[in-house]
């Protein structure tokens, strides 16, 4: 299991993965900035405030020239019912191999309840128009997430 942490300016790893509605490919999204976000599992209590928080900044997001994917080892038949119940307007991918994860450094070992154990780490990356990390947080907190990312982004003044 690594840990291989992006830094701003690495190269975004390309990949294609299952969501509940088709196929994903970051390639097919070069020439616009993209925020991934890989959070632990669908219909928990902090990756629905998360999603949600997502949902509803999305239209000021995509303003500023930014589209949202959310990520998690989920299989897309649970994508589905997450994005019926939640009205989630963005990609689900569904990464249950953990590839994705692993090439963004968002699988490894994390603290939950004091404990260590292996999972997702709740990270956030923002890979820009030239395919390149121009943000990466790691171990960010599921609520007020959003907020704070738009704050990086210069997107509230």
């Amino acid at each position: 299991m690594s840990q291989n942490k992006l830094s701003i300016g690495d190269d975004a790893p390309d990949f294609t993965a299952p969501t509940d509605e088709g196929t994903f490919s970051l390639s097919e999204y070069r020439g616009k900035n993209v925020i991934l976000y890989f959070y632990p599992a669908a219909m928990t209590p902090g990756c629905t405030t998360q999603a949600c928080d997502f949902r509803d900044s999305l239209s000021a997001l995509a303003a500023a020239g930014y589209e949202v994917v959310g990520i998690s080892k989920d299989t897309p038949e649970k994508l589905a019912q997450f994005r019926e119940a939640e009205g989630i307007t963005f990609p689900l991918v569904s990464d249950p191999d953990k590839a994705v994860q692993d090439a963004y450094g968002a699988w490894g070992e994390k603290k939950l309840y004091g404990k260590v154990v292996t999972g997702s780490i709740r990270s956030t990356f923002v890979v820009d128009a030239h395919g390149k990390i121009a943000l990466a947080q790691y171990n960010v907190k599921a609520t007020g997430h959003v907020a704070k990312l738009r704050r990086d982004l210069g997107l509230d003044s």
